[in-house]
């Protein structure tokens, strides 16, 4: 049996459940989930090794339509993904809003003329199950469709066999490859300042509300290793607008005193040793237009 190895990216509406859906691909916390839409900013990329090769899945930004700041990014980053994926698993929730939003996911994975398979995912929500058959239909007159996968995170134990079909099928639509992409013992190749970052943003998420979670960002302004038993993070919570940071804070601190207790808890999983995390909430006046900013953060495609 020939090595495979290659990218398959992850595409669909925000919301549609990529990013659990690769953690529980790579099982490990690589993505950030929230119940809120759009949360994936960068793509995000898991790694499954196997005897017979090596998937690295790239969990792509929701499909959103923009033409400046921060959405602009997100609309250039998932069509970068679909671009330079060797596969593709096209992700529609059964609950999707329109038959015309789930088209236009399939529509764009025809277009790229890459191999792809549909996952029609959050199959648990049994009061959309009429759904199925008219997303399945869809699916049937798009050519280089490989295959079709009911999916739930939620089921468990019951998932396995459905996703063991979905990997020989990722290999299977790989290139032979003489030896892995990254090394086989890794889950994923971000750094740890990296998912460090995406924790905070993801507690950040979780805390606040309205359009306040969408104008943040994260900066790591100091990572201290120098005690093998205690990390030092600090780290700064950037808003957009001034009266924001109010809202950051909190009445009396509770705000980000909450946001630094779930975000520490999850570091400290992460690393697995006891971590210091300082946050400190600090106005950039629409960041997300100020390219310098934007390319400081990382939100910006060079080849745009």
């Amino acid at each position: 049996m020939s090595y495979t190895a290659g990218f398959v990216g992850l595409i669909g509406l925000p919301n549609a459940g990529k990013s659990s859906l690769l953690n529980q691909f790579v099982e490990e916390k690589v993505s950030i989930v929230t119940p809120k839409p759009q949360t994936t900013r960068r793509r995000v990329l898991g790694v499954v090794s196997q005897e017979q090769g090596q998937i690295v899945l790239v969990d792509a930004p929701g499909v959103i339509e923009s033409s400046e700041g921060l959405n602009h990014f997100l609309e250039l980053e998932a069509k970068d993904v679909i671009q330079n994926s060797d596969f593709l698993l096209v992700i529609i929730a059964l609950d999707t809003k329109t038959k015309e939003e789930a088209e236009k996911i399939m529509n764009l994975a025809a277009a790229s003329n890459k191999p792809w398979a549909l996952i029609i995912n959050k199959m648990d929500l049994i009061e959309f199950a009429r759904r199925l058959e008219t997303i399945k239909d869809i699916a049937s007159k798009h050519k280089n469709l490989k295959a079709v996968f009911e999916y739930s995170t939620q089921w468990g134990e019951d998932s396995k066999e459905i996703k063991k079909e979905i990997f020989n099928l990722c290999y299977k639509n790989l290139p032979e490859s003489p030896a892995p992409l990254y090394e086989a013992d890794l889950f994923t190749p971000h750094s740890e300042r990296d998912l460090v970052t995406e924790i905070i943003r993801e507690a950040c998420f979780e805390e606040l509300h309205q359009e306040i979670p969408y104008n943040v960002a994260i900066r790591i302004l100091k990572y201290d290793e120098s005690s093998a038993k205690l990390t030092k993070i600090y780290a700064e919570i950037m808003v957009a607008k001034e009266n924001h940071k109010a809202i950051v804070i909190g009445k009396a601190g509770a705000v980000i005193k909450s946001i630094g207790m779930k975000s520490r808890k999850e570091i400290e999983k992460l690393l697995d040793r006891q971590i210091f995390l300082d946050l400190n909430v600090n106005v950039k006046d629409s960041w997300y237009e100020n390219k310098r900013i934007m390319k400081e953060l990382g939100y910006v495609i060079d080849d745009e």
